[in-house]
């Protein structure tokens, strides 16, 4: 065999470099829309306003919310928005009327019903004592929200306590539900002065596009308006998450995101029907109950309190795609930087597949890179999370590193004998040591959310790019490097569950989830990986 000279590589590593760039390229265009989501000469209707940044959480009962956090958010929101929407009095909302009224916001004020009768009627005594003492601030009060859907009281009760309410105020009163819920319990519209119903594409039974959202929510408006032509509807919560996991082909993303909340806002200017969009800031402590999505539906991020899609600025994905682009042509160079040492310590002459796997796992690493960080970033949650995700990631960052080196140097993929079994037959190379804790890693983090997709998905996340970065570069080693033995007992385990697993899920997901399919594709093909492993018998 001739030897591959050193324009090979080079022409290769410029391959992968211009491949990055022009994924990145694609993936940062800008999208434009008729209308800005957010514009401060036409202000929206109405905002859902919760008051929680950092670590806090309604979920702790001791939380309270200072004045002072509840002004400065309010003087912000007051530039963009004619009202807010509340859910509750407690954790120091009850603050929010006397607040708004400084700034010459509106109030639509929630009274949040539960099981509990006592700290129900806790609730309404201290709702109905802010109406009448800010009867120019609250214009409605809303009655519970979704307290049929979670099933904590029944329709006779709730609207008693609709009645109840009514009977001291002077402003209208509503109840808040999905819109299912009020065409299941009809009776509770005598109860109310006007129809709230909630209209969440994302979350539908059958989830809806983004580029369909809008029509479906006007779609649904109509149908309302029909089964309820004396009362007006208000439509009082919608919008799109900008970070999550898909459901079926409604994916989360900041350009959805935006482009949803455009349309549906433009329709209702067009249409002059009322709504209030879900919400003003992302709410990091809803990702405990609803998983990642659950957090990001703000129309402000948490973290700067800045709006997520400013006027007159692009709208993209990744606004700091050039450095995710920066950091993944720098990893795809320390790959080939990796392969080429290792040639200069040992020299022989590698196989032009060689070459070529290294310019895959170079290639897979540096266009995802970007995306595993900023999955990293908005889907850590809480010390586990953070822990499991940093670890695929740290996984996927070394595995085209360390395959990168095995594929120079002629070693095979290491098994987890080798690693774990008996002394005379571990592997005491480092490197060995350390692709083959990589490959544990991703090995137990893939059977976990395999498992996780199984048994209880609805908010898992798809651990795809990460997944991606770490098992291409195993496979491409297993397939340069064919291994003689006997195939080991745990990577056939593993092997069977990935396999099984991703069957499964691919049909329970859906055709439509491209996150799902491809995640699932990945589980596949690094159990193929692991069923190619071999391990050598040890003498007796």
């Amino acid at each position: 065999m001739e030897p591959i000279s050193l324009r090979t590589p080079l022409a290769l590593l410029l391959i992968c470099l211009g491949a990055i760039a022009a994924v990145w390229w694609w993936l940062a265009t800008p999208i434009t829309l008729a209308r800005a989501p957010i514009d401060p000469n036409a202000k929206l209707l109405c905002v859902s306003y919760a008051p929680f940044r950092d670590a806090q959480t309604p979920l702790v009962l001791t939380t309270r919310i200072p004045s002072e956090q509840i002004a400065e958010d309010l003087a912000q929101l007051v530039k963009i928005s004619d009202c807010v929407r509340t859910y509750s009095i407690e954790n120091g909302l009850d603050q929010v009327p006397a607040q708004a009224a400084k700034v010459g916001l509106k109030v639509i004020l929630g009274i949040w019903l539960g099981s509990d009768r006592l700290k129900n009627l806790a609730q309404i005594s201290t709702a109905v004592s802010l109406a009448k003492q800010f009867p120019g601030v609250i214009t409605a009060l809303v009655v519970g929200n979704e307290v049929l859907l979670r099933g904590e009281m029944t329709t006779n009760d709730l609207a008693a306590t609709i009645r109840l309410v009514k009977a001291q105020v002077s402003v209208p009163v509503t109840y808040a539900d999905v819109w299912e819920y009020w065409l299941r319990y009809r009776e509770i519209y005598d109860a109310v002065d006007f129809v709230t119903i909630h209209i969440l594409p994302y979350w539908e039974d059958f989830p809806i596009r983004a580029k369909f959202a809008a029509s479906h929510v006007d779609s649904i408006r109509k149908r309302m308006a029909v089964a309820f032509p004396a009362k007006e509807i208000l439509i009082g919560e919608t919008g799109w998450p900008s970070e999550g996991r898909m459901r079926e082909g409604a994916l989360p993303s900041r350009t959805n995101q935006a482009r949803v909340v455009s349309e549906i806002l433009l329709l209702a200017k067009q249409e002059n029907f009322r709504v209030n969009l879900i919400e003003a800031y992302d709410q990091p402590w809803k990702r405990q109950l609803e998983g990642t999505v659950g957090g990001y539906w703000g129309l402000f991020d948490s973290v700067h309190r800045a709006l997520k899609y400013p006027p007159g600025e692009a709208i993209r994905n990744f606004p700091r795609w050039k450095w995710q682009m920066g950091g993944g042509m720098g990893l795809s160079v320390l790959v080939f930087g990796a392969a080429t040492l290792t040639l200069r310590r040992r020299p022989w002459t590698p196989r032009l597949s060689s070459w070529i796997a290294v310019a895959i796992c170079a290639a897979t690493g540096g266009i995802l890179l970007g995306i595993a960080a900023d999955k990293l970033f908005y889907e850590g949650y809480g010390f586990g999370g953070w822990l499991q995700w940093g670890a695929l990631f740290a996984a996927g960052i070394a595995s085209p590193l360390l395959c990168a080196q095995a594929l120079m140097s002629g070693r095979a993929l290491p098994t987890f004998l080798e690693l774990l079994g008996p002394r005379e037959g571990r592997n005491r190379s480092a490197l060995a040591w350390l692709l083959g804790i990589a490959l544990m890693m991703t090995a137990l983090i893939g059977a976990e959310t395999a498992l996780g997709f199984v048994f209880d998905p609805r908010y898992k996340d798809f651990p795809f790019a990460a997944l991606t970065m770490a098992v291409v570069p195993f496979a491409m080693l297993v397939l340069n490097r064919r291994q003689d033995g006997v195939r080991p007992i745990a990577e056939a385990t593993f092997a069977g569950l990935l396999a099984l697993s991703a069957i499964y899920i691919g049909c329970n997901e859906g055709r439509d989830n491209w996150q799902s399919l491809w995640t699932c594709a990945i589980y596949l093909l690094f159990a193929v990986t692991l069923w190619q492993a071999r391990a050598a018998q040890i003498p007796k």
